[in-house]
This record gives structure tokens, C-alpha cells and sequence, in this order.
């Protein structure tokens, strides 16, 4: 279900319960107003009693039969009103009470009526009109009584009502909120995740169960979108190999060049004394040809295997090696460069799980970065060492201009260069998602005009033990 439904609904229910207690409210609303016109109809045929009453007490004590004629004529009047409100009177209290009244009252309008044909004053009949008397009176008070009373219920019951009523659509809505935000909130950290882990070069899709709803089809267009940065990223990252390639394309060549005279002067050299050599002599000019060649053939494999495109393939490797490896495919560049190398390799370091070729990858972007920081000449520090953390930590600090401090935090942000228009702005970013993905870190420290120093933190191999060659 989708969430703008799953809202939709919720408030489809939340308004159906406004709507129920609106509804009951409403009702008992009437009844209070039906009660309280009876009341005061109530109130005035008691009035009216009332003046029956001292009617009668006048008749009693002055024997005027005035007073007779003053209660029948209330009598005809309290029927008449009872008749023009005989709607509101049934509401209020049933027609079985107004049947009752209309009696009491025809009873009392009979004796009256009696006692007025017989001109001669009766004990008896003054006894039977103030009987009757005394019982409408009584009845009408009652009546009006319960129905005050009935009135206090409803407003005491419609009281109730709302305050259950008001918890219960608070607790309703808290809960139904509760859950459509926990839905929300979970798809948001599914989102969540899957941004960081984009952020820190993890391009893989999350395998999450999907949900129906729009943050399903977000999380598909995020999984699609880290999909599309993955072959990217493989894409930026052959791409800074060929570029780095064109600036070791001089240092190899010259590198060869050596190798290349030393076999030339050989061979010139074999073929003028070689009738003044013995066996011996003669195999010891093939061996250094042999060394020559070896050198070629070791420098053509580094270059080769440095830009060789493939996925990353971790293996257990000697961390040392590795930025040994670096340093010969970088020595010719660095010597053109005057560049003096300060290196400090640690003593018995644990192995690390790595891509090799990635990592000198890294290695390489980052002394490139150096070498152009110190255009004439400088210093270049590379060591290693273990930390107590768990890592293998690989240091390389230069003694170039340095980076403005504004620009540091941006340093690993993809296209952001220093270099103007002769740098991408790919090489460390490509570098940052490397050694993010080795789930290893990597940070910079730089003051203008002392140098730069990255700091590559690699996480060491669980539970490997130190190797023979680590021990010595």
C-alpha cells in the first residue's frame, strides 16, 4: 500500500471516530434541549398549580366561590397550554406521563366543576379537590424533578463521553502515527544506509526486502543509481591509471634507457675483444647482458601490471612490499625530480588483505601529488608502521607549498583540483573510494609552505599470524 493511501486511510478513520462522537454529542445535545423545554414548560404549569392551590385555600377559608371560577379558569388555560406544547411534552417525558397528567388534571377539573354545581359547601367534596389537588401538584414536581435529574445525567454522560472519546482518538492517533512512522523511518534508514555506503564507496545494492510503497521505488533508484556509480567508479579509476601512466611514460623510458646503453656498450665491447676472451670472460659479458635484460623485463612488468584493468582482488599481502613495488615504478620520476626519498618500512608488521595494484594505485596518485607540490626540489617521507588499533598505518609527507586550509576539507571531493586546469580532480577521490572499499581510511594534514602528510590506515588480517619473513 502506498503511503499517501496509508495516510489517507488514517485519516479516513480518524475522521469516521470525530464524525461517530459528533454524532452522539449531537444526540444527546437534543436531549438535554428537549429536557430542558419540558423543564421550563414544567415550571410554568406548576406556577399554575400553585395559583390553583391558594385558589383553593381562599375557598376553604372564605367559602368564595370566585376561587372556583379562578381554578377552572387555570384548569381550561393549563390544558390549552398543555395541548399547543403536546409535541415537546412527548419527546421529553412519553406519552404514557402526559396521559398521566391529563388525568390528574380532568380529575381535578371534574371535582371543581362539582363542587361548583352544588351551591352548598361539602367537607367532603373540599377533601376530594384538595386530594387531587395535592397529587397533580405532587406529580407535576415530580416529573419535573426527574427530568432535571435526567437532564444532570446526559450532561454528566456526554461528559463522559467526550473525555473517553478524546484519550481513545489521542491513543488511536498516537498508535496509527506511531506505525506509519516507524514505516517511514524505516524505509528513510534503508535510504540512509544505502547514501552512506554510497558516500564512503560502497556502490554495492542493498539486498533489503522491499517495500510497496514510494520509498520502495526510491531505494530501486538509489540501488540503480549505485549500481551506475560502481561501473563509474571502475571507469575513473582505469582512467586516472592511463593519466598517471602518461607521467610515468618518461620516468619508464629513461629507466629503459639505462638498461638499453649497458647492453649496447656490451655488445660493442664483446665484438671488438672477443678474440682475446676465454670461456670464462664470455659467459661473464652474457651474465651482464642477462642482468640488463632482467632489469628491462622487471621495469616493462611493473608498468604493466600497474595498468593493467580488473576488478579488485584482495589478497594477503606484505604491506612493505607493496610500497616497494610503488617506489621502483616511481624512482625514475623521483630522481628527474631531485627529490630525496626518507624511508622508515616497520619491523615485523602483520599482513593486510588488499588489491596490491589498487593500493599502489593510491600510492602513486598521492607521491604524483608530491612530486608537483615540489616543482625544483624537496623531501619526500614514506614509512610505515602498526598501530595498536588493529591497522597498518602508511605515511607520506612531503615538503612542498601545501594546501590552503580552506581547501582541505574538499581535498577527496570528486573534480575539486588545486591544480587549475591541469588537474582532473579525480585522483584522490578515486584513491578515497580504494581505500574506503579495503575498509581502511585515509586523511590529510597540510600548512602552507611546510608540506602535506597522508595518513592511509589499512585494517590488518583477523587472526594471522606473523610470517617467517615478518619475524626476522
Amino acid at each position: 500500500m502506498k503511503i499517501e493511501q496509508k495516510i489517507i486511510l488514517s485519516n479516513a478513520f480518524h475522521v469516521g471516530l470525530i464524525v461517530l462522537i459528533g454524532f452522539f454529542a449531537f444526540q444527546n445535545l437534543n436531549n438535554v434541549l428537549t429536557k430542558l423545554r419540558f423543564v421550563e414548560i414544567a415550571d410554568d404549569l406548576n406556577a399554575s398549580f400553585l395559583e390553583m392551590r391558594l385558589s383553593e385555600k381562599n375557598y376553604f377559608l372564605y367559602r368564595d366561590s370566585a376561587s372556583l371560577d379562578d381554578i377552572q379558569q387555570n384548569v381550561s388555560k393549563t390544558g390549552q397550554s398543555i395541548e399547543s406544547v403536546r409535541n415537546d411534552i412527548i419527546r421529553a417525558i412519553g406519552q404514557p406521563h402526559l396521559n398521566e397528567l391529563k388525568d390528574y388534571l380532568s380529575r381535578y377539573s371534574t371535582i371543581v366543576e362539582a363542587i361548583r354545581a352544588d351551591s352548598t359547601f361539602s367537607t367532603e367534596s373540599a377533601l376530594k379537590l384538595r386530594s387531587e389537588g395535592k397529587k397533580l401538584k405532587e406529580f407535576s414536581e415530580t416529573i419535573t424533578q426527574l427530568e432535571r435529574k435526567q437532564v444532570n445525567d446526559i450532561l454528566t454522560e456526554s461528559k463522559n463521553i467526550l473525555i473517553y472519546s478524546f484519550w481513545a482518538i489521542l491513543l488511536l492517533a498516537v498508535a496509527v502515527s506511531h506505525v506509519i512512522s516507524q514505516k517511514i523511518l524505516k524505509s528513510l534508514r534503508k535510504i540512509e544506509n544505502v547514501a552512506k555506503s554510497v558516500s564512503e564507496g560502497n556502490f554495492h545494492a542493498t539486498e533489503s526486502e522491499r517495500s510497496n510503497d514510494e520509498f520502495g521505488a526510491l531505494i530501486d533508484a538509489v540501488n540503480t543509481m549505485a549500481e551506475e556509480l560502481s561501473h563509474r567508479e571502475d571507469q575513473l579509476i582505469q582512467s586516472k591509471k592511463l593519466a598517471s601512466l602518461g607521467i610515468l611514460t618518461a620516468g619508464v623510458a629513461h629507466e629503459l634507457t639505462n638498461p638499453l646503453n649497458n647492453i649496447s656498450m656490451i655488445a660493442q665491447t664483446y665484438a671488438e675483444v672477443y678474440d682475446n676472451l676465454d670461456k670464462d670472460q664470455k659467459i661473464d659479458f652474457m651474465n651482464k647482458v642477462e642482468s640488463e635484460t632482467e632489469r628491462i623485463r622487471e621495469i616493462v612488468k611493473n608498468l604493466l601490471d600497474f595498468s593493467k584493468p580488473k576488478e579488485a582482488v584482495l589478497k594477503t599481502e606484505n604491506i612493505n612490499q607493496t610500497v616497494q613495488n610503488t617506489l621502483k615504478l616511481m624512482n625514475n620520476t623521483l630522481e628527474i625530480s631531485n627529490i630525496e626519498i626518507i624511508m622508515s618500512l616497520g619491523k615485523h608488521l602483520l599482513p593486510v588483505m588488499i588489491d596490491a595494484h589498487q593500493i599502489q594505485q593510491v600510492l602513486v596518485n598521492i607521491i604524483t601529488n608530491a612530486v608537483q607540490a615540489m616543482p625544483a626540489t624537496g623531501t619526500l617521507f614514506i614509512g610505515t608502521r602498526q598501530r595498536d588499533t588493529g591497522h597498518i598505518e602508511i605515511t607520506v609527507k612531503d615538503s612542498g607549498k601545501g594546501i590552503p586550509p580552506e581547501y582541505v576539507s574538499h581535498i577527496f571531493d570528486p573534480f575539486f583540483s588545486t591544480k587549475g586546469e591541469g588537474g582532473t580532480g579525480l585522483g584522490l577521490s578515486v584513491s578515497y573510494g580504494i581505500i574506503r572499499n579495503h575498509h581502511g581510511d585515509i586523511r590529510v594534514e597540510s600548512k602552507v609552505g611546510v608540506g602535506t602528510t597522508f595518513t592511509i590506515e589499512l585494517p590488518v588480517l583477523k587472526g594471522e599470524e606473523k610470517t617467517d619473513e615478518q619475524r626476522t
